[in-house]
C-alpha cells in the first residue's frame, strides 16, 4: 500500500482557502490512501462556539466532505482527514473515511484534549477498523495517542495499521506511537500539522513531525517539525498479522486479560 502524508499549515476559519491548499499538496502524490491532520478545514484554536457553528459539517456532506470524496473518486482511493462535525445539534472532532463510492465511516473523538472541552462534545462509539481496499485501518485521533487501550484494542479488533490525524502540541506522541506500534506489532501514521495560531490571547503551537512506524518500532519517515511537507511511504500491511516475538511468545496469545483489571 502506498500512503500519503499531508503536513499542513491551515488558517484559520478559512475552509475554502484550507481546501485548496491540501489538494494542491495531493493533486501531484500518486497513492492508495491519503492521510491529512486533524480539524485540517478549519484550523483548531477557537475562542467561541459560534466559531465552531460556523465552520462545522455533516460527515456525509458540506465542502470538505465534497472535495475530498470528489478527490477519492478520482483517483480510485481512500482518504482520511479530521474535520468538525455538526450531528444533532452538538459538535464532534470527528475524522472521516472516504473511498471512491463516497463516505466509509466516521470516527468522533473519544479523548478531548484541553479546551477541545469548551466546543466538542466527546464520542461515545469505541474507535472503529474499517476494511478498505489497500488494507485494515484504525482510526484514533491525535490525544487518544495518550490512552494505549485504544491503539489495543484498534489491533485485537483486526487494524493492520492505525491511522490519526492530529493537532500536536505536546511533544511526546512521535515517540509514543512507536511504542504503540511495537507493543501492538501494528503499522502506525499519524499525520499532524505545523504552524502557530492566535486567536483571542490563545496561542498553540504545533510540532509536525508527521511519521509511519513499522510494527517493529522503525520510523520509515518522519517530516519536519516546522515546514508543510507531503511523503509517500510504501507499506507492507500483512506484516502486521504475526503477532510473534521470537519462538515462544506471540503478544495477543500471551496476554492474561483476567489479571488486568484494577
Amino acid at each position: 500500500m502506498k500512503l500519503a502524508l499531508i503536513q499542513l499549515n491551515p488558517r484559520l476559519l478559512q475552509v475554502r482557502a484550507n481546501l485548496d491548499a491540501a489538494l494542491r499538496q495531493m493533486q501531484d502524490l500518486e497513492a492508495d490512501l491519503y492521510l491529512l491532520p486533524e480539524l485540517f478545514p478549519c484550523g483548531y484554536t477557537f475562542a467561541e462556539p459560534s466559531e465552531v457553528a460556523g465552520i462545522a459539517e455533516a460527515a456525509g456532506a458540506g465542502p470538505t466532505f465534497d472535495a475530498m470524496a470528489g478527490f477519492a473518486r478520482q483517483r480510485g482511493a481512500s482518504v482520511v482527514y479530521g474535520f468538525a462535525e455538526a450531528a444533532g445539534g452538538r459538535f464532534y472532532n470527528s475524522a472521516n473515511v472516504v473511498g471512491p463510492g463516497g463516505l466509509v465511516g466516521t470516527y468522533r473523538k473519544i479523548h478531548l484534549f484541553g479546551r477541545e472541552k469548551l466546543f466538542f462534545e466527546p464520542g461515545r462509539e469505541r474507535a472503529p477498523v474499517f476494511d478498505l481496499p489497500c488494507g485494515q485501518i484504525g482510526l484514533m485521533v491525535c490525544f487518544d495517542w495518550y490512552f494505549p487501550e485504544v491503539a489495543r484494542s484498534l489491533a485485537l479488533g483486526g487494524a493492520e495499521i492505525l491511522l490519526q490525524p492530529a493537532n500536536l502540541v505536546l511533544p511526546n506522541c512521535p515517540d509514543a506511537m512507536v511504542t504503540r506500534s511495537l507493543e501492538n506489532r501494528i503499522f502506525s501514521a499519524t499525520c499532524d500539522r505545523v504552524g502557530a495560531e492566535t486567536n483571542q490571547g490563545v496561542t498553540h503551537t504545533f510540532i509536525g513531525s508527521s511519521q509511519v512506524v513499522t510494527p517493529l518500532g522503525k520510523i520509515l519517515t518522519r517530516l519536519s517539525r516546522e515546514n508543510e511537507e507531503t511523503a509517500v511511504v510504501e507499506v507492507d500491511l500483512t506484516l502486521a498479522r504475526s503477532k510473534k516475538v521470537g519462538q515462544y511468545n506471540d503478544l495477543f496469545g500471551d496476554r492474561q486479560p483476567a489479571l488486568y483489571s484494577a
